[in-house]
């Protein structure tokens, strides 16, 4: 009889409301920011990547069992790489803006894509189950449409027009991509909150092996006798 594993502390759904909470934070600081420069952008960009990549590292001890942390260790370097990139005050460009970000949405949009395929394809024991999963491909998916919408913002747009009583601005590619960073930080943040806070099956690995054994010790039985 195999002895059923005690449960961690934390666990995936731990991971999700961490992750939402600080995607929220950030679509609340750029939503009610009145700048949408990139200096702003990479600001808001990179406490958001930084604060990820401390939860995917140590989830990756607290919550994944071995064999199954590469996901969240990739992640997480690659977002504490990206957030330190555009920390550096002197760095902060349009052009940095728009490379840091759709680098780090392709890059991570990929390993979650890639591990929540691998995820279902061996879901068992010390492996996340298909839920959790799903919701990785979610957020992957996520992720690379974001990657998309942000390269199809010309970094040199720009539009003048003049609104009566309140005077002219001018909307430029900068301030899309900030928009498009601040919606997708929203989205996020409600897809991973819901995710979180969803209730899940119970898993018993343990549980089926003994169910196996058993099945197995009574149709040797049966064959005995």
């Amino acid at each position: 009889m195999t002895a059923t594993p005690s449960p961690r502390a934390f666990e995936v759904r731990h991971v999700q409301v961490a992750r939402a909470v600080f995607a929220a934070i950030a679509a609340v600081m750029i939503t009610f920011s009145s700048d949408h420069s990139a200096a702003v952008g990479l600001a808001v960009f990179s406490g958001f990547t930084l604060a990820t990549a401390l939860v995917h590292l140590a989830a990756a001890w607290l919550v994944y069992p071995a064999g199954s942390r590469w996901p969240s260790v990739l992640l997480g370097l690659l977002c504490a790489a990206a957030g330190m990139a555009a920390g550096i005050p002197p760095w902060r460009s349009t052009a940095l803006f728009f490379v840091v970000v759709i680098a780090w949405a392709v890059l991570t949009g990929l390993v979650e894509l890639i591990a929540g395929i691998r995820a279902r394809r061996t879901d068992g024991a010390g492996i996340p189950s298909r839920t959790e999963a799903r919701d990785a491909l979610v957020t992957g998916a996520i992720t690379l449409v974001f990657a998309v919408a942000t390269v199809l913002v010309s970094p040199d747009y720009s539009l003048t027009y003049t609104i009566d009583e309140a005077g002219t601005f001018e909307l430029t590619g900068t301030i899309i991509a900030v928009g498009v960073l601040g919606f997708y930080t929203a989205i996020v943040a409600v897809h991973l909150g819901i995710a979180g806070a969803s209730p899940r099956p119970k898993r018993a690995p343990a549980e089926a092996t003994e169910t196996a054994d058993d099945s197995r010790a009574a149709e040797q039985k049966g064959a005995d006798a």
